[in-house]
């Protein structure tokens, strides 16, 4: 069996709310972020246990991630196998002007094959994971992306695999 870990990716920035600043997050909506970046309950009703763990309702927590989804603090909620466990993935970088960064990481982020993208301070400074059915389909994916933004993508396929935990506290609950 393939091998899965759960978890919510978050986008390389949040998005700013129409007036510039961003959107303030209640206590409940940094506990998601920061007690469910990995290890998403494995059962029939997941946000019914998650709930349950915040002292919540289900529909309460389908809100909120639908909410922090929507305003840019999540990028998405579900699976992340280990690399070519299941399918293939690759990890890749854009060279994207500032000007344009959190336009084309929404974009990327809007693929349902990129499980997470980051901003980093480098000339490479959007990398992120693109996982599919086969190496044909990845290189499908990078190459829409590409044709899309104009932009030239750097492929870095997995030649050894290192465990890099991505998640860490956000605040102090």
């Amino acid at each position: 069996m393939a091998e899965a870990v759960t978890s919510m990716a978050l986008p390389a920035r949040p998005r700013k709310a129409h007036h510039g600043a961003l959107e303030p997050l209640a206590e409940l909506d940094k506990r998601l972020l920061d007690e469910f970046q990995r290890n998403l309950p494995l059962c029939e009703r997941p946000y019914a246990a998650i709930a349950h763990r915040l002292g919540c309702d289900e529909n309460t927590v389908i809100e909120r991630l639908t909410r922090l989804q929507r305003h840019g603090y999540v990028s998405r909620v579900g699976p992340v196998f280990r690399p070519n466990r299941v399918g293939a993935s690759t990890l890749a970088a854009m060279s994207v002007p500032e000007g344009r960064i959190e336009a084309v990481a929404r974009l990327v982020s809007a693929y349902a094959e990129v499980n997470h993208n980051y901003e980093r301070e480098h000339h490479f400074n959007l990398w992120f994971v693109v996982t599919a059915c086969d190496d044909q389909a990845v290189s499908s994916v990078l190459a829409d992306i590409s044709r899309r933004t104009g932009i030239a993508i750097v492929n870095l396929p997995l030649v050894e695999a290192f465990h890099i935990d991505l998640g860490f506290p956000l605040w102090k609950t």
